[in-house]
């Protein structure tokens, strides 16, 4: 979960360096040779199928700060596509066609990877097994994927007991009388005690709910990507 936070964040921090690249060119500022050094490096690794190595010079490359090219969000969408990280390709592939459109050096490139991306993506959507982002759920380790799970009362904050509403805890209502004198009397709800039984544990402290680590669904994000297959991976298991 934290990878996909922290690509979640690469993202919209790499839209920014884009401008900031731009906005370097339009004042005729050149790029830094770090830059090129990385898009150097990442590209030798994707052309010999290390897109891991691919992967991890491009995401220093966001978090360096350093303008970056503007082909650069597709070489990275081709990266996480050979990843099958396919909504995160997605989502970099949109934003390259977006800023180059059809003036891009790899516009022919992206065309193609978008038509690949869509049989992926659609099967994310139909697969009840991972997440819209195409990450396998994993079984909640709370309740075990029962969904509900026995746990302190909300209600009563694990007391047992609620105060009164009639007698506002006290234990005496008052009226007024014909002549407009307030009598005090006894509480009848509560007995006077001010407290009753809480009415959702039954006074056992406990209740049987939604389990709260999960929302009731049995189930939780992980970064573990999606086979659509239901014995192709250990739900309880996250990503390596």
């Amino acid at each position: 979960m934290i990878k996909n936070s922290l690509l979640s964040f690469a993202f919209l921090w790499l839209i920014s360096l884009l401008f900031s690249a731009q906005n370097l060119q339009a004042q005729g500022l050149p790029n830094l040779g770090q830059t090129d050094s990385w898009m150097k490096g990442a590209i030798a690794a994707m052309q010999r199928q290390d897109f891991e190595t691919a992967n991890n010079i491009f995401r220093n490359l966001i978090d360096s700060g350093l303008p970056l090219p503007e082909e650069m969000p597709y070489y990275f969408a081709e990266t996480l596509y050979q990843l099958e990280q396919y909504d995160n390709s997605a989502n970099f592939l949109n934003k390259y066609l977006e800023l180059t459109g059809f003036a891009g050096q790899n516009y022919q490139g992206a065309k193609e990877l978008k038509d690949k991306l869509s049989e992926p993506l659609q099967e994310i959507q139909a697969c009840q097994l991972c997440d819209r982002r195409g990450y396998r759920y994993k079984t909640c380790f709370t309740c075990d994927g029962k969904k509900e799970i026995e746990q302190e009362c909300s209600y009563c904050k694990a007391k047992g007991i609620v105060g009164c509403s009639r007698c506002a805890g006290t234990g005496m209502i008052t009226k007024k009388n014909i002549f407009n004198i307030v009598e005090y009397f006894e509480c009848e709800r509560c007995s006077a005690n001010g407290r009753l039984t809480c009415p959702v544990c039954q006074g056992t402290k406990k209740e049987v709910s939604a389990c709260r680590t999960c929302g009731g669904s049995g189930r939780l994000a992980s970064d573990q990507i999606c086979s659509h297959e239901e014995h192709g991976h250990d739900t309880s298991e996250t990503e390596k």
